[in-house]
This record gives C-alpha cells, structure tokens and sequence, in this order.
C-alpha cells in the first residue's frame, strides 16, 4: 500500500499572527480564455414509453420505462410484473420511436 503524501497546513491559533495558506490561483492567458465543459444532453423519456439499452439484444423485446431521475431510469419487461424493475444509467436508454 503506498502512503498519500503529507498535506502542507498552517494552524492559527487564538492570539497567534498565523494565516491560512492560499490556494494557488490559475493563470489563464488573454488569447486563451477558460472553456467549460458542455453538460451531455440526454434525450426526453416519458414514462410508460418502450425504450432500448446502447448492447439491447435483437431478439428481446423493448423494456417499458418506468420512470427517470438523477441520472438513472428504472425500466421493466411487460412480462415480469409491476414489481420487477431494472436500474439503468440514463445515457444507456435511447426511446425506439
């Protein structure tokens, strides 16, 4: 197991002239300005569509989407029942419209 490193910290103590350390600031040049990164865009479910996974087998039938939220998405074959679901990551269904 290798050891993390020490972490460098001042401590101020109540009547001590100590200070905290300080970040390091990132310079960014004039002609190169800060980009940020685009969020991904994922597509619009509604809940009670037929969707497929991004490795959906040709010979399964499509899943119902039950629901989405935070980055997830609870799918289900109509042959299981309503308590059986499955949780997948969102970016992995696609609609089959």
């Amino acid at each position: 197991m290798v050891p993390f490193p020490p972490i460098p910290f001042t401590m101020a103590l109540p009547g001590s002239t100590g200070s905290l350390p300080v970040a390091p600031q990132t310079q960014t040049s004039p002609n190169r300005p800060h980009r940020r990164q685009r969020p991904e865009v994922l597509e619009l479910l509604r809940p009670g569509t037929f969707v497929r996974l991004s490795d959906h087998p040709n010979d399964l039938p499509p899943f119902e989407l039950i629901h989405c939220r935070g980055g997830s998405c609870w799918i289900r074959q109509q042959a299981w029942g309503k308590l059986i679901q499955l949780e997948v990551p969102h970016h992995q269904v696609s609609s089959i419209a």
